[in-house]
């Protein structure tokens, strides 16, 4: 834990913090939420997608208050940089002091493109979602806290 006693501040980056950055910042905060403060931003933030907040609903995590922002406008200073896509992760910006650990995770609307219905989508968005739930469950210790 922090040297100050305070829960670790652990940021979950990705491109735009639509889709997996806010999944997994909803699932920190429901699963984790005792151990860690859970945050979500966006290199190039561009909006929350309706279907994550639909298949986080599914399993019972509220995330339509959630926005879609950039690291400095959070104001807070990181423990841990998770970064959850690729793209955020060749192009993190620098956090003093916080520790970068990539683990990535497959873009629910890239694999869901040519999908004929929303229903047809779904189960992309699922599958992250469950992954991004098992990594997780893993915290604190899957990010060296």
């Amino acid at each position: 834990m922090a040297a100050d006693k305070r829960k670790p501040r652990v940021m979950f980056l990705c491109t735009g913090n639509s889709c997996r950055s806010q999944m997994a910042e909803g699932l920190a905060r429901a699963l984790k939420g005792a151990e860690i403060d859970a945050y979500s931003a966006g290199t190039k933030p561009h909006g929350l997608n309706p279907l994550a907040v639909r298949a986080m609903r599914e399993i019972g995590i509220d995330i339509t208050g959630h926005t879609s922002k950039r690291p400095e406008d959070l104001g807070v200073t990181f423990d841990v940089v998770v970064t959850v896509c690729d793209s955020a992760h060749e192009s993190c910006p620098v956090f003093p002091g916080a520790r970068v650990v990539h683990v990535g995770f497959e873009d629910p609307p890239r694999l869901a493109k040519d999908a004929p219905s929303e229903e047809a989508a779904m189960p992309h968005y699922r599958r992250v979602r469950d992954e991004i739930r098992e990594f997780i469950q893993r915290l604190p210790g899957a990010v060296g806290l």
